[in-house]
């Protein structure tokens, strides 16, 4: 190396070095190691192992030796996660390399315990979202092409495990799971939305569901639909404060449509147009529309040109 790269290498290292002590808030600290994405990320992937077996990973799976197969995952994930979870609480509490982590690595050990004892009721929320897939698109020709193929039910997947650890107080875990399955879906659910049995996203590009969203049992929702917040303006302030819409039970959402607000309740049965712009409770039983404007077709033969309808005003249509 030349004295002059080697004047210019240390002049950018001064530049780098000073900058870091000038941005405190995106500087280096000395806490340890953080969670580990990558670590998270295949953890996740062990974790859709154990909850749909046979389809991910082993596909040798065999009755015989299922409980074999249950605890190596087992053990894996709860090695991996019990790590991961200690060095997640370590940084939230500030706690330096030379201090003690016994007691959090205790911490951790007891909610890796009680997420996996979960696991049951999280398969058992599942197979509900697997047969509404299947109930609710007709071009599905099996349960084990929803599984292996849809997005919608690799984003719920994620989120049911996800949320049960947001759940538990685990920070920043469970925002890397959710945000694993939006970069590999379009689909953005963050953990803390609470969701009821037989959900189903259909295509789903496009989906965001709000930390504080709360739906309910039996609802489909298209591609493009957004639950969230009427305004963030407030920032830090509105952190614990609903701000998410509810959905009730048998909810139909279809594609583009928004519905904002914490105080926004969408009422049982009730279908929502595609586009539709919501900040208001609707109804039980209600259908939400836009009313079509003519749609003229200019050039062409005048025996073909069809006078359509196009979306534009609001129709509230209650039932």
């Amino acid at each position: 190396m030349s004295n002059e790269l080697k004047s210019k290498i240390e002049l950018l290292v001064n530049s780098i070095s000073e900058s870091y002590n000038k941005e405190n808030y995106i500087a280096p600290h000395d806490l340890g190691f953080l969670p580990n994405r990558t670590i998270i990320i295949e953890m996740t992937k062990s974790l859709r192992q154990l909850v749909f077996p046979s389809y991910f990973g082993k596909n040798n799976f065999r009755k015989e030796v299922q409980d074999y197969h249950i605890g190596e995952l087992l053990v894996c994930i709860m090695e991996c996660l019990t790590k991961q979870i200690t060095l997640a609480l370590k940084h939230q509490a500030g706690i330096s390399e030379e201090c003690g982590e016994d007691h959090l690595r205790q911490e951790a050990g007891q909610i890796c315990y009680e997420f996996m004892n979960r696991i049951p009721q999280i398969r058992e929320y599942l197979s509900t979202d697997v047969q509404a897939a299947f109930d609710g698109d007709p071009a599905a020709k099996s349960k084990d092409e929803i599984i292996f193929c849809y997005p919608g039910l690799f984003a719920i997947s994620i989120h049911r495990l996800a949320h049960e650890l947001y759940q538990l107080s685990v920070p920043l875990i469970p925002r890397i799971m959710s945000e694993y399955a939006h970069n590999i879906t379009g689909i953005d659910i963050h953990p803390g939305a609470t969701i009821g049995k037989y959900f189903f996203i259909d295509h789903g590009t496009g989906v965001v569901i709000g930390e504080t969203a709360i739906i309910g049992d039996h609802v489909k929702i298209y591609q493009g639909v957004t639950l969230g917040a009427l305004s963030t303006r407030g920032g830090q302030k509105l952190r614990g404060v609903r701000r998410h819409p509810c959905l009730e039970d048998e909810v139909t959402v279809y594609s583009g449509a928004s519905i904002l607000g914490g105080e926004t309740v969408i009422g049982k049965g009730t279908v929502i147009g595609s586009n539709v712009f919501i900040t208001k409770s609707v109804s039980v039983g209600s259908k939400v529309s836009i009313k079509n404007p003519e749609l003229v077709f200019s050039g062409g033969s005048s025996k073909n040109k069809p006078k359509e309808e196009l979306p534009s005003e609001i129709e509230l249509i209650e039932e």
